[in-house]
Parts: C-alpha cells; sequence; structure tokens
C-alpha cells in the first residue's frame, strides 16, 4: 500500500460486521470511562481515556505506519512527547548529545529541566560533520539527539552515518522529523530508533490542534514509553487524535504544494539584492544539497534566511507583511513567518545564539499552500519597506 492510500485508510477501515456501524470517518469517542461486563475484563481492552481511547488508538496506528514504525504514541504536545521519552530512556548521571542546533522548546527543557533538576548532562557538537558525534561519544552517553533538517538554520546530519556510529557503541538515536514529516524523509529506514514530532505541525496542517508523537518499532521501549503515558497523563485528547488523523488524510497533497511553494521562494529571496544568505535545503547553494536529495524525497516548506542589516531591518520587514502572518509555529496551509531570535529561541541566550548562527537579521519562513505569485508579491511589497 503506498504512503498517500496508507495516510486516509490504516486504522479508519469502515466496521461491516453484523452490529457494526460501517463508519466511513473514526467516531469522536469522548467518553472518559468505558463500562465491562465481566469485572476483569475491560471491553475491548479500554477502561478509562487516558490509558486508551479508540480514537487515539486509530491515530497511533497510522502515525506507526506513515514512519514505517511498528509502534506510535499520541502526546499532548511535542515537548510532552520529549518529556516522557527522555524520563524513559535517561536517569540522573547520563549523557546525551545533541546538535547545536535546535529548537528552542528543545533546548530549553534539557538544560533547565534535565540538566537542572534531574542531573542528565548535554553536549551540543555541530552533527553536520558525523565525526563530532563520534569525538562526543562518553562512557555514560546513552542517547543521541537529532534534528534534520534544523530549527532554525535548516542544517542537515548525516542518518545512516550516525545510526552507524551509535549502534556500534549501543547508544540510541532520536530524530525530531517535525520539518520534513514522514512524506519526505522517514529517519527509521536510515537506521534511527526513535521518531518525534510535533503533530501541530504538517501532520495535523491546519494550525488549529496541539499534539506530540513517538514513532519507534522496538517492543520493549514501546512497552516503557506507553506506561510512562499513562503514568504521567501525556494524552493527546480525543477531539485533537480526530483533528490530527483528518489533517493526515492530505498530507500528501499538502507537502507536494509547500514543497513546490518553498523552491520558488527560496530561489526568490536568493536573487534579492536585501537578503544575504537563504538557508533551504532545495538550492543547489545549500551545501548540503546532495545530502537531502540522498536522505529526503523532498525538501519541505521551512526557509530561513538573513537579511541585509539588523534587527531593525527585520522588525520592518515583518511588520509590513499582509499574507504571511508573523507568528510562531509551522506547517499550516497558511504561511507564517517569524524572528527566532525574538520569538521561537528567545529563551536560548544571545551568546549562544549567535554562536550557533541565530543572529538578529535571520528570518524563518513556513511557507503555505496559497498562491505562489501572491506570497512573493507579499514579500517584494515588505521588503521594499527596509
Amino acid at each position: 500500500m503506498k504512503f498517500e492510500t496508507k495516510a486516509i485508510h490504516v486504522g479508519e477501515e469502515p466496521n461491516l460486521k453484523e452490529g457494526g456501524s460501517g463508519d466511513v470517518v473514526v467516531p469522536i469517542h469522548l467518553s472518559s470511562t468505558f463500562a465491562r461486563r465481566e469485572v476483569e475484563k475491560p471491553t475491548g481492552g479500554y477502561e478509562y481515556s487516558r490509558s486508551g481511547n479508540p480514537t487515539r488508538h486509530t491515530l497511533e496506528k497510522r502515525l506507526a505506519v506513515l514512519e514505517n514504525a511498528r509502534f506510535g504514541l499520541a502526546f499532548s504536545s511535542g515537548l510532552a512527547a520529549e518529556t516522557v521519552l527522555c524520563m524513559t530512556l535517561l536517569k540522573s548521571g547520563d549523557h546525551v548529545i545533541a546538535f547545536d542546533d535546535l529548537y528552542g522548546g528543545t533546548k530549553r527543557l534539557f538544560n533547565t529541566i534535565f540538566n537542572r533538576n534531574f542531573g542528565v548532562e548535554f553536549s551540543y557538537v555541530d552533527a553536520r560533520d558525523k565525526e563530532n558525534i563520534k569525538r562526543g561519544i562518553k562512557e555514560n552517553t546513552r542517547l543521541i539527539w537529532l534534528e534534520t533538517p534544523t530549527n532554525p538554520l535548516m542544517r542537515l546530519c548525516d542518518l545512516k552515518g550516525i545510526s552507524g556510529i551509535a549502534g556500534e557503541k549501543g547508544i540510541l538515536t532520536v530524530v525530531d522529523n517535525t520539518f520534513m514529516s514522514p512524506y519526505f524523509q522517514r529517519p527509521l529506514d536510515f537506521g534511527i530508533d526513535i521518531v518525534v514530532h510535533s503533530t501541530t505541525k504538517y501532520l495535523n496542517g491546519h494550525s488549529d490542534s496541539v499534539g506530540g508523537a513517538i514513532m519507534l518499532s522496538d517492543e520493549d521501549i514501546y512497552n516503557k514509553l506507553k506506561f510512562n503515558q499513562n503514568a504521567i497523563g501525556a494524552i493527546l485528547s480525543p477531539f485533537d487524535s480526530y483533528m490530527v488523523l483528518r489533517g493526515i488524510k492530505t498530507l500528501a497533497i499538502r507537502m507536494d504544494r509547500h514543497s513546490q511553494n518553498a523552491i520558488d521562494i527560496a530561489r526568490y529571496l536568493e536573487s534579492h539584492p536585501k537578503v544575504r544568505n537563504v538557508y533551504y535545503p532545495g538550492l543547489k547553494s545549500h551545501p548540503q544539497f546532495e545530502m537531502a536529495r540522498r536522505q529526503m524525497s523532498g525538501f519541505g516548506g521551512m526557509i530561513s534566511f538573513e537579511m541585509d542589516g539588523g534587527l531593525e531591518e527585520a522588525r520592518a520587514f515583518l511588520e509590513g507583511l499582509r499574507i504571511f502572518s508573523l507568528a510562531e509555529s509551522l506547517g499550516g496551509v497558511e504561511s507564517l513567518i517569524e524572528h527566532p531570535a525574538l520569538m521561537t529561541h528567545a529563551s536560548i541566550p544571545k551568546e549562544e545564539r549567535e554562536k550557533v548562527g541565530i543572529t538578529d537579521s535571520l528570518i524563518r519562513v513556513s511557507v503555505g499552500i496559497e498562491d505562489v505569485d501572491d506570497l512573493k508579491e507579499d514579500l517584494d511589497n515588505a521588503l521594499r519597506r527596509v
């Protein structure tokens, strides 16, 4: 079964047996608890919606199949998924190697919660060179945490190469695959152990649901994660599960349009005299363009670029836009734009941001599926203000 078909049908097959309702779309099971006839036998395996819910279960089946994984879990947010994952796999004294360019919320979680409160050590390296990963491994290294492309600088890392290094040392690998979605990239196919997503973004795709997901194939780790998800209570609601299921049905056609628009806009920005640098893996000028072609089937809808000038020029440009919404988040059908240093990565100290490359002139764009000529006209009008 091809990706587009799985995205519509897996987990949502109509029940045509006697007594079944034949629903083409899975119902939203809002019940918080489930009755049973026998004291020790839950009906259909369901007891209480924190432990399991039919709508969420349907979503988790679909999440798994999209990433070519055996198991999927749906959480109340991407950070909730990351929290349960870290609490399950790490303990005080453990060491984690992470890409130095990460989503600001992930770094905040690592540095202020797991390092400060739980004694987990984190080392940030430029994972574009897999040798930096190898050099960073210690006796207590338990996890390698990656984004590819990274947020916000669109840097890539060698999934197959890093998974090979980790496998030799018995270290688990995690990839945040939010930017590409399973449509354009499936890290487990390259030997990665665990994939995480913010379902808020491309999987849902309409900026109206907050959620997170974990996909993996190791049954032992899955059982531990599921136990902790229930114990902590970090579950996605039935309604949000339904919303993500509905969004996933159009994931393939949305991602194709996001990518088509993004490459057009990236080329436009690259040729603009007021733009200094454009970071998009689909441009031949991207230093890792060939790597992107090897491990991704498309280039996605995320672009970052640096303007000539500094903060005031960036502010004038951003406040001059009319179609692009100045807002955090990404992956919706509408185009969004933001200033990482003041918005999504503001929790990272300025010196640390600048060391990685997040300057006051850096802009991050989530290209939507609107008419691309309207989007370019909006960008052009705003750039004229600078």
